[in-house]
């Protein structure tokens, strides 16, 4: 496909109800989304970064030494921001409160994030899997897994393929707390895949809210890649920094 054809294909479709910042109230000038300028500079960018897991790091382009030491099964992260002020609480605002409109405007940024990498030539991918958060039973108690709302905005707003073969089997503990050995060991045997025929040969994107150890998205990667997957990617609003 030539390039031009393909941004134009990948061109987002924002739509909001109100022309309001959602942050502060003022008038968000210069832009289709809930946000003024002023909002939108101040959130936590994140630039030094590592290529593979996001971590925030001094420089551009380096592997961080977790990933040199043990490469996670997935091959890259794209996150806009670190998990900073007023991220730490606008994506729980979401997360644990519903706050819908707050979601549909971090995800809408996200798109438009993805979209500059595309044409930055970050690989398209052929598929989007949410992040099952949460078993069948939970998620019916919950009303909602924020990582499969987020995984159908961005296939609308980028015109990717949305898929949901992964499946969460076990209860877990929550993850936060842990360190990095009992969250790969809390996850053990924790997630299926359906249809690992539909996967084989296809460059997928894993798409979450947090990125904080990586474990589960390594669980999830390397799960996938036995099931015939190329290459796995991660998709998250935002990576926390390292512990102190």
């Amino acid at each position: 496909m030539h390039f031009s054809r393909l941004i134009g294909r990948l061109r987002p479709r924002w739509t909001f109800p109100r022309p309001d910042c959602l942050l502060c109230g003022g008038v968000a000038h210069g832009s289709d989304l809930p946000l003024c300028a002023g909002c939108e500079a101040d959130l936590p960018w994140l630039s030094g970064r590592c290529p593979r897991c996001a971590l925030p790091l001094p420089t551009q382009g380096l592997d961080c030494g977790g990933c040199l030491r043990r490469p996670p099964a997935f091959a890259h992260t794209e996150a806009p921001w670190h998990y900073g002020f007023p991220l730490d609480s606008l994506i729980p605002a979401f997360k644990h409160h519903g706050d819908r409109p707050m979601g549909r405007l971090l995800g809408s940024l996200l798109a438009r994030h993805l979209q500059h990498s595309y044409s930055e030539g970050l690989a398209v991918p052929d598929l989007l899997l949410p992040v099952p958060c949460w078993s069948a039973r939970r998620q019916r108690q919950r009303g909602f897994n924020q990582a499969q709302l987020l995984a159908r905005w961005l296939a609308r707003d980028l015109r990717l393929a949305y898929a949901d073969p992964l499946r969460r089997v076990l209860d877990t503990p929550p993850q936060q707390g842990l360190d990095a050995a009992a969250r790969k060991r809390n996850l053990r045997h924790a997630f299926t895949v359906d249809n690992p025929a539909s996967l084989r040969g296809r460059h997928l994107a894993l798409v979450d809210d947090v990125l904080t150890t990586g474990t589960t998205a390594d669980t999830l990667s390397a799960l996938l890649l036995r099931a015939g997957a190329r290459r796995v990617d991660v998709y998250c609003l935002a990576r926390t920094p390292k512990p102190g």
